[in-house]
């Protein structure tokens, strides 16, 4: 089948994205397992990609499309607080998406076309210049999930039921494993597919999968994750399935043409997870969270019988810790005061302090980081917390339920979860008109959307805060 040409002038780039590929796996451990990653690695240039703060696939995708951090974009996390509420919260969708990511200013400055599968968050589908399937945060086939339309009937003749994630928070660990390998393979069949049929300038394939896979059998494979179980029958599934990538991305650089930019991308890494450490639980302990009485069971903060009235902070579990502080003419029933010198400001200073300063269940002090919104960002958009609270380097995951009765928790507190969120991902791009094998060390994953528009022959929007590699 004929493949599409280059103009003179432009380049065409696909950036096949693994979300949470770690550099520890893909570049190291498993490389020599992956022929294709390696031959691009041997002819291209390579490293870590230091993912935004905080590392999580969303915002992380976006902050990679857009060359902008999270306070410029305004999401900090796939549920953000609803105003001031105690308890109403929303989802991150592509609606909120202001700012222009890479296939938005192609189209406008150079008539590109683009095509698009699982970029989050890309749910509702929004009209863009090409082709798009829209990614895991889709609640269903029944939705609007293509642009054109139309275009669902050719996704329904390629893979039949598309599939747009998989459940992975259960203990049946065949089924998990074979929904996303076959997930994956439907992803991939579709976008050789694409490749071969649609024009485009830029192609852009997410795989959830690989994320998916390391919550769920990290601990079966790192003989260092504490509950690591010698000789258990998953101890190859990681490598397996990196191998079953590595096989599917050779197909699809195979389809694209002898000119085209490979760019292999992660919005973060993975490690394992040490435990949870229940952040409302400590804040209780603390006296900072007022109960008016303890729950029977685990319940989530919104769900609890919280005394607002003398309660002066309260937290977000998740891969990072969101704090919020009940402040008098803010909050319904605020107690803390604003002005400079008042007990806001205190309570800031002693909580970081105090967080700064704690140890893990072994009495081992933990790397803890603190930072207000803007300490992280020029500009801070959106709902943010009042505090952001990395545990332990991100070793440990926050737990923002309440009932424990304790504040060390092994197992993750929604559900079963291996591995968490570690910053570095990956970035690998070979250009076929030049061959060279180049480290570049560390580069910011603000660095990548310059990246490729001056690969593909375009001016870099003066917004962007990363610098082209």
């Amino acid at each position: 089948m004929l493949k599409q040409k280059s103009g003179p002038s432009r380049r065409k780039v696909i950036l096949i994205g693994l979300d949470s590929a770690p550099p520890e796996l893909l570049l190291e451990r498993f490389l020599d397992k992956m022929p294709t990653i390696r031959r691009l690695v041997k002819n291209g240039i390579s490293g870590r990609m230091r993912s935004c703060d905080p590392p999580i696939t969303v915002p992380a995708w976006m902050v990679m499309m857009t060359g902008m951090d999270p306070g410029q974009l305004g999401i900090y996390g796939f549920r953000n607080r609803k105003g001031w509420s105690y308890s109403d919260y929303y989802l991150t969708t592509s609606t909120m998406i202001k700012e222009k990511p890479i296939w938005e200013i192609i189209a406008q400055t150079a008539g590109m076309k683009s095509c698009l599968i699982g970029v989050p968050p890309s749910y509702p589908v929004r009209p863009i210049m090409g082709n798009l399937i829209s990614c895991f945060l889709t609640p269903g086939l029944e939705k609007e999930y293509t642009y054109p339309h139309e275009l669902r009937d050719e996704v329904a003749e390629i893979v039949g039921e598309y599939e747009f994630d998989a459940a992975f928070r259960s203990d049946n660990r065949d089924e998990i494993l074979e929904a996303i390998r076959r997930m994956t393979n439907k992803r991939f069949d579709l976008a050789n597919y694409m490749i071969e049929q649609k024009e485009w300038s830029f192609f852009m394939l997410v795989e959830i999968g690989l994320d998916r896979l390391h919550h769920t059998f990290w601990k079966y494979f790192d003989d260092t994750h504490p509950r690591f179980e010698s000789g258990n029958r998953f101890e190859m599934v990681l490598e397996d399935y990196y191998i079953l990538l590595d096989k599917r991305i050779g197909e699809l650089i195979e389809n694209c043409g002898e000119d085209t930019i490979i760019i292999i991308a992660s919005d973060h890494g993975s490690k394992a997870m040490k435990g949870a450490f229940c952040i409302n639980e400590w804040l209780i302990r603390e006296g900072y969270l007022k109960l008016a009485e303890r729950p029977e069971g685990i319940v989530s903060i919104e769900d609890a019988s919280v005394d607002w009235d003398k309660t002066k902070a309260w937290g977000w579990g998740g891969y990072y810790s969101r704090i919020f502080f009940n402040v008098k003419g803010r909050e319904d029933k605020g107690i803390l005061t604003k002005e400079p010198g008042g007990d806001l400001d205190e309570l800031v200073t002693e909580l970081k302090e105090k967080i700064t300063r704690l140890v893990d269940n072994r009495g081992v002090p933990m790397k803890n980081t603190v930072f207000s919104p803007d300490e992280l960002y020029k500009t801070v958009r959106g709902d943010p917390p009042d505090l952001m609270v990395y545990l332990d380097d991100l070793n440990w995951r926050a737990a923002g339920t309440i009932g424990h009765g304790k504040i060390y928790l092994e197992e993750n507190d929604t559900g079963p979860d291996d591995s968490v969120h570690s910053m570095d991902g990956v970035f690998i791009l070979y250009d076929p008109r030049e061959r060279i094998r180049k480290d570049i060390g560390t580069m910011s994953i603000m660095d990548a959307a310059p990246t490729i528009l001056r690969r593909i022959g375009l001016s870099i929007p003066k917004e962007m805060i990363g610098k082209p590699v």
